[in-house]
């Protein structure tokens, strides 16, 4: 699709404030801190991070990174991350953009970062997409997202939820896309992958899922 036949970015400032105040910090309280430190161990050279919020991951990227950029469509979340950025161990570029249509050039990134971000993105496939087309032959895709729920009571609630109410509640948010098989449709080739469930709660929740992991990028004359 055309830049011009893009859907202009859609703030939510409501919610903006809302995971800046409340949400983000009771992920925090429940223990997301760490998930945010094992996706990011390990990174190195440029970077890029879609849906990047308010900068929760700035703090957890490792000094072998020389350059991150960090692409958040929200306008109330890009301007706390632009804050947060300045006291990072890393050098952040905080940028708007869609995760659709990255302003970033062809192979110029050596690992690209989704935390929390392919359950709200307009078109996941196409954002995948994206993110295949900046990264390096050989390059990492590292994420850590809510996906579709194993049992199919509870993929049934998630149908119900996503065609009602909860992307109208949450920020635009989905529980119940598959996101693991949306990565290697994309063409990316998985390399390690860990489901669980999170936060630990004696309850059932439509948004529990989740998956951690690696995927990488072909390198050039791989079949």
């Amino acid at each position: 699709m055309s830049q011009q036949m893009r859907p202009p970015i859609r703030s939510r400032p409501v919610f903006a404030r809302f995971y800046a105040k409340v949400a983000g910090p009771a992920l925090a309280k429940a223990g997301v801190t760490e998930h945010r430190k094992r996706l990011l161990t390990g990174l190195s050279g440029e970077v890029i991070e879609i849906g990047a919020g308010n900068g929760l991951n700035f703090p957890h990227y490792p000094g072998t990174v020389t350059r991150l950029l960090a692409v958040e469509p929200e306008p109330h979340l890009r301007e706390l991350a632009v804050h947060r950025a300045r006291s990072a161990a890393v050098t952040v570029h905080v940028v708007g953009g869609r995760a659709e249509q990255l302003p970033a050039e062809d192979a110029s990134f050596d690992a690209a970062v989704v935390c929390l971000t392919l359950c709200s993105v307009a078109d996941p496939r196409a954002a995948l997409a994206e993110l295949h087309r900046v990264l390096r032959p050989g390059g990492k895709l590292r994420f850590f997202e809510h996906v579709r729920a194993e049992s199919p009571a509870m993929r049934r609630v998630q149908r119900v939820l996503d065609a009602t109410v909860w992307p109208l509640l949450v920020g635009g948010c989905h529980v119940g896309r598959d996101t693991q098989s949306a990565i290697a449709a994309a063409g990316f080739r998985l390399i390690e992958m860990e489901k669980f469930s999170f936060p630990d709660s004696r309850l059932p929740s439509p948004a529990a899922t989740h998956i951690l992991g690696t995927a990488q990028r072909e390198p050039v004359g791989t079949s």
